[in-house]
């Protein structure tokens, strides 16, 4: 797997370099000097290769002079990462039928700029983490718990015997996100664009959402919608809403 770009390779170096294989860096990259160094310290091999070489490296592909080869994502253990969202006070979104890479890199990146977030993805129907999905994230995955599980509905039902609410998002007919008092610990299920949150997931929900507005025609894509939500949901951890 391929990391493309300086913030996603610098990110790497700081939190995770063990990860790291390789790096290329373009010889005339302003930050050659400290990922050489970096690289040095985690004994990482390093090679400073002439502009002509990355481009043909890269391809299309906008690496911004500097490349990592590093290991396949690792996801985390559903058990593990419901026993530390329980521990460390984590909401859990859950991605029902996410397909598109793009999405899945931005939700990566805005859950780690709020803080306080967990990802589970579905094996089948899904996105995976790709090279794709870290060019969006920009880094972002190094401060996010993802993990995958076979059966999306068994692992919902498994947060809430561990003490989870569960609540879900709808465009219209849901509760009202910005006056309706959550409940934590909380998971929250995002559907697909095109299909919503599946009906079989649907009962397993203790609420269902909805961002309310002002032009009732139009929609916002899943991974503005994510970030909207959880932004509602971390302010109201921190500052609940009086009932």
């Amino acid at each position: 797997m391929k990391l493309y770009g300086k913030n996603p390779v610098l990110e790497r170096l700081k939190t995770n370099p063990k990860s790291i294989q390789r790096i290329l860096v373009q010889e005339d990259h302003i930050d050659a000097g400290y990922v050489r160094k970096k690289a040095s310290q985690w004994g990482i091999s390093c090679a400073v290769v002439p502009r002509s070489k990355m481009l043909k490296i890269g391809r299309n592909v906008n690496m911004q002079g500097i490349l990592a080869e590093v290991d396949d994502f690792a996801y985390l253990p559903f058990d593990e990462l419901l026993d530390n969202a329980l521990k460390q006070h984590r909401t859990i979104i859950f991605l029902d039928n996410l397909n598109d890479p793009q999405n899945l890199g931005a939700i990566i990146r805005s859950l780690a700029c709020l803080g306080g977030f967990s990802i589970v993805l579905p094996t089948h129907d899904s996105v995976e983490v790709t090279e794709a999905v870290l060019r969006v994230a920009s880094g972002a995955e190094n401060h996010i718990p993802i993990a995958k599980v076979g059966n999306l509905n068994n692992a919902i039902s498994h947060a809430k015997k561990a003490g989870f609410w569960v609540a879900g998002t709808v465009v219209t007919e849901g509760k009202d996100l910005m006056t309706t008092p959550l409940l934590f610990p909380l998971c929250l299920v995002m559907g697909s664009e095109q299909k919503g949150v599946r009906d079989i997931i649907r009962k397993n929900l203790d609420l269902l959402l909805t961002i309310p507005m002002a032009a009732p025609r139009l929609s916002l894509n899943v991974a503005q919608a994510t970030t909207i939500f959880c932004y509602e949901i971390k302010k109201q951890k921190e500052n609940p809403v009086k009932t």
